[in-house]
């Protein structure tokens, strides 16, 4: 489960919790470095490999994990995420003056209040929000580290903690949605995947409470899956989807229903597609 508590502020994380995260190469040591240094960084790989989950992990071993945090536990919400959609504006981050009674008020939007506040702003899918939204960050990631408040005639200086980082999904990125090199190269860049099947049985086990072996099997299903190419599924299942299919099981469903209601069903309306996986899934889970 993840372990991670939401504020009553929207999009901030409390992190009272440490959340679970597998690390799978050197991903926690770069992206300590980067915020040593303030560096922003850019996450990518495919849906559901555990981009959120790893930076959820990281806010909590910067802000909560001890002794070097102690200057950032003062922080509420060291964790602003906002995910990112083509009508996502950079009032939606910035913020906006609402009408609260008679009165007329500033509201900060997500991006602000880590400004001000010195948290982890996490624009995830950061392709798909508007591209006023994208050049709005770009002040926030060289040596300027500030942020214009147009409406408010102000310009804030980033908190000494605030960091940066955005994510994206390689697989899905056109012409129309792909980062502009002005903006890629100001980031650290992380390359993200799906774990082995060794990693991806610990996780499912971690997370689903599925038994060992049924974990096992998942992991095994899931490679398999995402050898299938050229059938209308060119990026594979994600993990979230096999631990979804572990937790139907130990709620007593059988893998293969459970399968086909977490993997197969939810993956696609092909029924070409569906057919091919629903054929992984009975090797895998032979029916009985």
């Amino acid at each position: 489960m993840n372990e991670v508590t939401r504020s009553e502020e929207g999009d901030g994380y409390a992190l009272t919790e440490e959340p679970y995260y597998l690390p799978l190469s050197d991903e926690v040591e770069l992206f300590r470095a980067a915020y040593e240094e303030r560096l922003p960084v850019l996450l990518k790989g495919p849906t559901g490999c555990g981009k959120t989950r790893f930076v959820e992990y990281m806010a909590h071993q910067l802000y909560r994990g001890g002794a070097s945090s102690a200057d950032r536990s003062a922080v509420a919400n060291p964790l602003q995420t906002v995910a990112c959609h083509e009508d996502l504006s950079a009032t939606d981050l910035v913020g906006r003056y609402l009408l609260k009674g008679e009165e007329t008020v500033w509201q900060d939007g997500p991006l602000t209040r880590s400004v001000k506040e010195g948290a982890i702003c996490y624009l995830d899918e950061i392709v798909e929000a508007r591209k006023d939204s994208t050049v709005l960050i770009h002040s926030l990631t060289d040596h300027r580290r500030i942020l214009p408040l147009e409406k408010l005639g102000t310009i804030l200086d980033a908190h000494e903690n605030f960091l940066l980082v955005i994510s994206y999904n390689p697989g899905y990125q056109s012409v129309l949605k792909d980062l502009k090199t002005s903006t890629r190269q100001r980031f650290v860049a992380l390359d993200f995947d799906y774990p082995g099947e060794e990693q991806e049985a610990d996780i499912i086990f971690h997370e689903s409470k599925a038994e060992k072996s049924i974990s096992v099997e998942l992991a095994t299903l899931g490679a398999r899956i995402r050898n299938l190419r050229h059938h209308g599924f060119d990026e594979g299942i994600s993990t979230r989807l096999l631990v979804y299919a572990g937790q139907l099981i130990t709620r007593g469903v059988h893998p293969i229903r459970a399968c086909d209601a977490a993997i197969c069903r939810a993956v696609s309306d092909d029924v070409d597609v569906q057919r091919a996986i629903g054929e992984v899934v009975s090797t895998v889970f032979p029916s009985e």
